[in-house]
């Protein structure tokens, strides 16, 4: 028994003792992996298609399909025909992630048909004051008067809160317009998305997804209106107004990197929009589309964990090159649902909520699609209009888009580069600088800190030229 005993002692120790040998060589490995790096939930929603449902990247190459581009680091991100709804790749496509400034989408497209781009509004002192601290700001002051159409450029193109708060009021106030946004994204089906803020700004329980907002932003360019102020890449915005002085202007460029470019960045032709965020919980995160040779593409990427500058647009742009070159040579991983009502034929959206097939006014943004190319971009001008007739209609249950593209200039414009994705395409970015949106004070409730960069006049649109993280949304 005794020499029983020894010898299971020492088959003891010896165990133990392997165990601590080992134990900080697997804490080593553990260390250096990405198990920090938050997960998506196992199970999701399957709206749109069971593939959409799972985790990972999602794609079905077909014979001569170029692989996606390496290095893609954004947490979600999808793919889709803006047409027919197909979606042609997705990673993590329901995986409902803060949205940022791209939530600012949603509030256009609620809020946009219900206020006339020429009427005026003397801004109070009332509605500036819920603004999320480090919010970026468009430069609004109050006792100032400004058109609905003044509002809107401030919220494309510098992702105003302080426009955005302003128009909320005029709508019927926060409660009355975050109620509308909930209610219309629910009728476009996007039903992972949760209105807390209208401009993004973070807030608890504040969510979306890029299948969401591609859904949002799909919705959006079907309104001339939303898809001209989208598409601009600079404007001139009302200064304050001194005393016997007339009142003067200054120019705000929109934040977009893919509409005006930027240092590493190269505006990308056929670029339409649509919009941008960055918030300390979002991280960066942009939804755009584009056109090339009669093809049109929706792109959403959210919190790319890349460290490289500007890796939002960087992976964009790829997906978007990967997406023209891959199109008709992949099997669809799902689609972009119909809105509700085109299902029963009844709107269940807020006040100026029905996707109406081209609502808007349009004609009002006088400020740069033609200039645009001037300054750079060399697809800003023409492609506000290449979704100018989309019309929706269902065709044995399944979601089309008719086009009609009036697209001036097409022919002008410099020859598409290379279709194929660039296979470098992800460079992650550290917040973006881009430009300034809302998010960024935004989380003062949720505790993250933005450091946007409010554009007070002339100079203000030059803190995210100058590299600072200025996209607050």
């Amino acid at each position: 028994m005794p020499v029983l005993k020894k010898i299971a002692l020492t088959i003891t120790s010896a165990a133990l003792l392997s165990g601590f040998v080992l134990s900080p060589a697997v804490a080593a490995d553990k260390d250096k992996s990405d198990d920090k790096q938050p997960k998506p939930p196992s199970t999701m929603s399957s709206l749109g298609g069971e593939q959409l449902g799972k985790a990972g990247t999602q794609v079905n190459l077909g014979a001569g399909a170029p692989v996606l581009p390496k290095k893609l680091s954004g947490r979600s991100w999808i793919v889709a025909d803006a047409e027919s709804g197909d979606v042609l790749a997705a990673h993590n496509a329901h995986w409902r992630l803060p949205p940022a400034s791209t939530l600012k989408m949603l509030f256009a497209d609620t809020v946009l048909p219900a206020l006339q781009p020429t009427q005026t509004h003397t801004v109070s002192e009332s509605e500036l004051a819920g603004v999320g601290e480090g919010s970026s700001l468009v430069g609004i002051k109050e006792d100032h008067t400004y058109t609905v159409h003044d509002l809107w450029l401030g919220v494309f193109l510098r992702s105003g809160n302080d426009a955005v708060h302003v128009l909320s009021e005029m709508y019927g106030g926060l409660p009355q317009t975050v109620a509308a946004m909930q209610k219309h994204a629910e009728e476009l089906q996007a039903l992972d998305t949760v209105v807390v803020s209208p401009d993004g700004y973070d807030a608890p329980r504040q969510v979306s997804s890029a299948y969401d907002l591609t859904l949002i932003a799909r919705s959006g360019m079907q309104k001339k209106d939303f898809r001209e102020y989208a598409a601009t890449a600079s404007a001139d915005f009302p200064g304050e107004k001194k005393k016997g002085k007339k009142r003067e202007s200054f120019e705000i460029q929109n934040t977009n990197r893919l509409i005006t470019g930027d240092i590493g960045v190269d505006p990308y032709q056929g670029i339409a929009g649509v919009k941008n965020g960055y918030t300390t919980h979002a991280g960066n995160t942009f939804t755009g589309v584009a056109e090339r040779n009669g093809k049109v593409l929706l792109v959403t990427v959210m919190n790319p964990s890349a460290e490289e500058s500007h890796a939002v647009y960087k992976e964009a742009a790829h997906l978007l090159d990967w997406g023209f070159s891959a199109s008709g040579k992949v099997t669809p991983v799902g689609q972009l649902v119909p809105p509700k009502s085109l299902d029963t034929g009844i709107s269940t959206g807020g006040k100026g909520a029905a996707p109406a097939a081209d609502q808007g006014t349009g004609g009002q943004a006088k400020a740069a699609h033609a200039s645009a190319a001037s300054k750079g971009s060399s697809g800003v001008g023409v492609a506000l209009a290449i979704i100018g007739g989309l019309l929706v209609v269902v065709a044995a249950g399944v979601f089309l888009v008719n086009r009609r593209w009036p697209v001036p200039g097409l022919g002008s414009r410099p020859a598409p580069e290379a279709d194929g994705p660039t296979a470098d395409a992800p460079e992650a970015e550290a917040p973006e600088a881009d430009g300034p949106e809302a998010d960024g004070p935004e989380a003062k409730d949720s505790g993250a800190t933005a450091d946007a960069v409010p554009a007070a006049e002339p100079a203000a649109p030059a803190a995210e030229d100058a590299g600072k993280p200025a996209d607050k949304s």
